[in-house]
């Protein structure tokens, strides 16, 4: 009996030991969770983040519903009433084509993004009544469809639907506006389509607007957005309207035929945008 007991009581001790074994090591798995919490939040205040623990989205139908509803509420209705065929238009783009979704990814999440639509209107003309385009012409806002002004860096789209017009149209005069606006965030470099000082992507796009240029002169045809852009006064004025032609005839066209046309017309073009526009835009993109 006794020796029974005694093997009781040794059993006992051993199973306390165990339990407050336990007990000490989730306090201490407690304590390190704590601690990296807490470490993680102080670097994303710091950062300027807000103060809690973001988690990125793994999930690609929310990611794409958060990214729609963060560019709606950068925009603002001014004239009429629009808001799903608005929030429709931002997901033809992030839908259409890895060209246009990443424009559309960088944009919304970057807090200098204001969108201005006017759904009674074919034209800007009630919104702004004279622009200023990056080679200095000046026009009635009458004249523009969408436009993005570089002074107040805002997008403006007159949206109201018109006989022949397809959603296509109007989605594809939003995304040169909002490429426009994007190469000039991201590169900070006055919507030029690469940084400040880097001369080897300087003399990629020059060339590749001199070549499609001498293609034209030798009675090559190309979509009329290429066209506005080479007929452009000035260097950096040119190279912006170049490089948003890509998102342009990709939304109007359809991405197969829209790539098809580029491939045909202005594969260099194509090469560069995809190459280096893209990847900065992605990279940047705040997740």
């Amino acid at each position: 009996m006794k020796s029974l007991v005694r093997q009781l009581s040794s059993s006992l001790k051993e199973l306390k030991d165990q339990v407050c074994g336990r007990d000490a090591l989730l306090r201490c798995l407690e304590e390190s969770v704590t601690s990296t919490a807490e470490d993680l939040t102080a670097v994303n205040v710091g950062l300027g983040g807000a103060a809690f623990l973001s988690q990125p989205t793994t999930d690609p139908a929310r990611a794409r519903q958060e990214c729609v509803d963060a560019m709606m509420r950068k925009t603002r209705i001014v004239y009429g009433s629009g808001v799903d065929y608005m929030h429709r238009l931002y997901e033809r783009l992030y839908d259409e084509d890895e060209i246009t979704a990443c424009i559309i990814k960088y944009l919304c999440g970057n807090d200098r993004v204001k969108v201005m639509v006017d759904f009674e209107s074919q034209n800007i003309g009630r919104m702004k009544e004279k622009v200023v385009c990056l080679d200095g012409t000046q026009w009635t806002g009458s004249r523009w469809y969408s436009f993005f002004d570089f002074e107040s860096e805002t997008v403006y789209l007159g949206a109201k639907d018109c006989p022949g017009d397809s959603e296509n149209v109007v989605s594809a005069r939003l995304a040169v506006a909002l490429s426009q606006l994007s190469l000039k965030l991201a590169f900070d470099n006055e919507g030029r389509p690469y940084s400040r000082g880097d001369v080897e992507q300087e003399r990629e796009w020059v060339r590749a607007l001199e070549e499609v240029e001498g293609r034209r002169k030798r009675g090559g045809e190309f979509r009329w957005s290429i066209h506005h852009a080479l007929d452009l006064r000035t260097q950096s004025a040119r190279v912006n309207y170049f490089a948003a032609a890509v998102p342009w005839i990709i939304t109007n066209h359809g991405s197969t035929d829209g790539r098809a046309n580029l491939l045909q017309e202005a594969s260099i073009l194509l090469h560069l945008y995809s190459n280096n526009v893209m990847g900065t835009l992605l990279s940047k993109a705040k997740r």
